[in-house]
């Protein structure tokens, strides 16, 4: 079955916004995606029938609890857990992982080592950077690759050793679009006892996560990113969950997931985040007849959108070719597709990221100058102050508009 690009681009009110009497080209969803109507649908019936605070004994709170309930389930079938206790929302992935950071480091001592990566997001280093800091604990950053911009697996081993209390590392870069290989650098870590944290906000949107395949200790990710609203969820292993010190007030729960979804959160978010899951099904069930749990129908449809991004991927690295003056940060040749996703990173000879962006927005098409939050791997490539233009593609994405794009890029760098 084809891919159902005009049904999807249906379902996003946002992708009919026109500029001079064209549709826009949203190119920006690494820092954020667009949403369906369902999801606002969500969000706005929890506030008009079912706003209310938790465990009260009456029905509002009640049909409120069940709704709250219903979003950890969502979640976990989402990141493949079977145990919807070890799904914790929070106001964002970056405050979850301070709040985690500050618990495990508890145990850490002086002498002890922990790892993080150049390629990665601030908020997967600089919470760890800091607690290790008041810890007195040894940082080492696992260093890039710049050539294609992928971590460096020998000396990631040669980091490694009996010291290693943590590994945090990115699923894929917010940045060049890089898939590390987690599962296997779960899989070394775990041989020395260290916990991993795995941040996968950027893969959230492109390919099926399951934490139970991965063995992940820790997995962060955002709601906003995967056609949701702002919210962050944390996955945690409920043995660590439960024994970790949580810092709360003294009437939360002791209990999972409560202990750790410090005062009163946003059950409307979580609700969205909810319809963004079940919005991911119905694509499921759209290219799959045969899927009918909504895990199965989540990895119907991730298994489509990774053939379709693919696609789209391909025509863009073609297209790119065209435009001399351009570098792209990242993984080009076309036989390694799937070791990224669709974001791309591109810096011209001489003009600044921010100007091409400016030049583009007025053409309706949006994408994003700077460093993207990725300063570990924009401070590593040399790459400040001005960062990258940053052109992140999505399932809701099509050819024409990389035409568009590209034709557009043309113009503004000549």
């Amino acid at each position: 079955m084809s891919f159902p690009i005009e049904s999807i681009r249906e379902k996003f009110p946002a992708l009919q916004r026109q500029r001079h009497q064209r549709t826009v080209c949203h190119f920006d969803g690494p820092a954020g995606s667009q949403v369906p109507q369902s999801v606002a649908n969500a969000i706005s019936d929890y506030l008009l029938h079912t706003n209310s605070n938790r465990s009260a004994p009456f029905a509002v709170s009640r049909e409120s609890d069940e709704r709250v309930e219903a979003g950890h389930s969502a979640m976990a079938d989402f990141l493949g857990t079977p145990d919807a206790g070890e799904i914790i929302f929070g106001q964002n992935m970056t405050s979850l992982t301070f709040a985690l950071s500050r618990a495990i480091s508890k145990s850490w001592s002086p002498g002890d080592e922990i790892l993080v990566s150049q390629l990665d997001h601030d908020a997967n280093v600089s919470p760890w950077v800091q607690a290790a800091r008041d810890a007195g604990v040894t940082v080492h950053h696992i260093p890039i690759n710049l050539e294609d911009c992928t971590l460096d697996q020998v000396a990631y081993r040669n980091l490694l050793s009996e010291r290693t209390k943590l590994v945090a590392i990115g699923y894929a870069s917010n940045a060049t679009g890089t898939v590390n290989p987690v599962k296997e650098m779960i899989a070394a870590a775990q041989e020395v006892g260290a916990i991993t944290f795995i941040d996968a906000v950027h893969m959230a949107p492109h390919r099926r996560i399951n934490v139970s395949d991965l063995g992940c200790d820790f997995l962060c990710c955002s709601a906003y990113k995967f056609f949701g609203p702002h919210i962050g969820i944390m996955y945690g292993r409920r043995n660590l969950l439960e024994s970790l010190p949580a810092y709360k007030l003294r009437p939360s729960p002791d209990t999972l997931p409560g202990r750790w979804m410090t005062g009163t959160q946003s059950h409307e978010s979580i609700c969205g985040a909810a319809a963004a899951v079940n919005y991911l099904a119905d694509v499921g069930k759209f290219v799959s007849d045969e899927a009918t749990h909504r895990t199965e129908q989540l990895d119907a449809a991730f298994e489509a959108i990774h053939q379709y991004e693919a696609e789209l991927s391909e025509h863009f690295l073609n297209r790119l070719t065209e435009l001399k003056s351009l570098k792209l940060w990242g993984i080009s040749n076309l036989k390694r597709l799937k070791e990224r996703v669709p974001t791309f990173s591109l810096t011209h000879e001489s003009i600044p990221p921010s100007e091409i962006a400016t030049e583009l927005g007025k053409r309706g098409i949006f994408v994003w100058p700077g460093n993207h939050y990725a300063l570990p791997f924009t401070e590593a490539a040399g790459l400040e102050p001005h960062g990258t233009l940053r052109v992140g593609l999505l399932h809701y994405n099509t050819r024409e508009e990389i035409d568009r794009l590209m034709d557009s890029l043309h113009d503004v760098v000549s």
